[in-house]
């Protein structure tokens, strides 16, 4: 913890600062890519939501209380710029955020940074019928493997109402993939 506090030193620090931030950067800009891109599913919204989450991180250092771990308080910003970018997509195209959602689904497999099969398009339609608290900690669970612990400080829910949106979601997902 005291190596996490200095390196938050050398971020606000103007001296170190952009040295600090570059290290930032590279640590962790695969992971909150990955994360973005989870929940938004489109490569080039996750390049826009990524870069403006860097910015906010950047432009709100100076705001980090040092009360979750600096990995927790990204993704959460990470998490919020993304809902935030879906739902104003959602208005300025006119439609609901699940049309988009399944708009986005539709599109998935002509993506080129899409890698995935059938069944991985089937598991992101039934993803996408889970309410978003729900499909956010399924997110955060399956695909990116965070502990309910992290969950938790990112979604500021407790573990035990975690667990029970993410067995919820399971037995939704399960429902899906064997009627459809």
């Amino acid at each position: 913890m005291q190596e996490e506090q200095e390196f938050i030193n050398h971020l606000l620090n103007p001296k170190t600062q952009n040295q600090a931030f570059q290290q930032l950067l590279q640590g962790y800009q695969r992971p909150l890519y990955n994360h973005i891109r989870n929940i938004v599913l489109n490569h080039d919204d996750a390049d826009d939501v990524l870069q403006n989450t860097f910015i906010k991180i950047f432009q709100n250092l100076k705001n980090f209380k040092g009360e979750s771990k600096l990995f927790s308080w990204m993704y959460r910003i990470a998490t919020n710029e993304s809902l935030t970018f879906l739902k104003q997509k959602s208005k300025t195209s006119g439609v609901s955020s699940e049309t988009l959602q399944n708009k986005t689904i539709d599109n998935l497999e002509a993506d080129v940074f899409f890698d995935g099969n059938e069944i991985q398009i089937k598991l992101q339609k039934a993803i996408a019928l889970l309410p978003e608290k729900q499909q956010l900690v399924f997110k955060m669970k399956y695909f990116q493997e965070l502990k309910y612990e992290e969950i938790s400080e990112i979604l500021g829910t407790s573990v035990g109402g975690l667990k029970a949106s993410y067995h919820l979601a399971v037995k939704k997902i399960e429902a899906f993939v064997s009627t459809n």
